[in-house]
């Protein structure tokens, strides 16, 4: 690959637009339940295989995320159940911005209640 610039470039072009999209997918998971952290390191590893920068922000974004995870493990249940929570309230209001609830609502024949609407698609 290597003897052939064109097909070079290419390649870290495409790596690049593969792993960005996968590092986009991840950081928009992270608050839902499932892998969204996972998501987001997979990206960054995709970006690691060519760019340089990727594999010390995925190094250091790993050892922030463990230190998270570690420092979350020796606090207080209340706290813990705060961290739960505030993660609840963001997956409920990203809910409601994209206008799950009153699709929902339709569903069960509930779309008189107007508040279930999305401000911007309701």
């Amino acid at each position: 690959m290597e003897e052939r610039p064109t097909a070079r470039k290419a390649w870290r072009i495409a790596i690049g637009t593969l792993g960005t999209l996968v590092l986009i997918a991840g950081i928009i998971a992270i608050p839902y339940p499932g892998p969204g952290w996972a998501i987001v390191f997979v990206g960054l590893a995709i970006l690691g295989s060519e760019f340089e920068w990727a594999k010390r922000l995925l190094r250091y974004a790993k050892g922030k995320y463990d230190a998270w995870t570690d420092w979350l493990k020796r606090q207080h249940w209340a706290v813990q159940l705060l961290v739960l929570a505030a993660t609840g309230l963001i997956v409920l209001a990203t809910l409601w911005l994209l206008n799950a609830f009153s699709l929902v609502a339709g569903w069960v024949g509930l779309e008189e209640w107007t508040w279930l609407q999305s401000p911007f698609f309701g």
